[in-house]
């Protein structure tokens, strides 16, 4: 069972991923990657390409892995919540925790609402 590794879109903080990092969590932001500006297909194709979970704020990303499970295509999971519902340090910890229980397996193709 493999441990998640984290990465977060532009439309997310870049400080979610360096706090994730400063605790133990595998992670990555658009920015730290330089993929800004990419559509949202390529930066789920990034993170595919790194096993990574997508941590966003973007809803297009909810229609996008849906479609995508459609089409049997395969993805590493995408973690989704409005950016209004937590403070950056609400998120790390919310995100640190479901990196504790649930494994890499456990996301594939699966979306998680934070």
């Amino acid at each position: 069972m493999s441990k998640i590794r984290i990465y977060t879109d532009e439309s997310v903080d870049i400080a979610v991923a360096r706090g994730l990092r400063r605790r133990g969590i595998d992670a990555l932001s658009a920015r730290d990657a330089e993929n800004l500006g990419l559509t949202d297909e390529q930066q789920l194709l990034f993170a595919c390409g790194r096993r990574a979970v997508i941590f966003t704020h973007d809803a297009d990303f909810l229609r996008l892995a849906a479609e995508w499970i459609e089409q049997e295509k395969t993805h590493h999971g995408v973690i989704y919540c409005r950016q209004t519902d937590y403070t950056i340090g609400e998120s790390i910890r919310r995100l640190r925790l479901l990196a504790t229980i649930l494994t890499a397996e456990d996301m594939i193709d699966h979306i998680e609402f934070l």
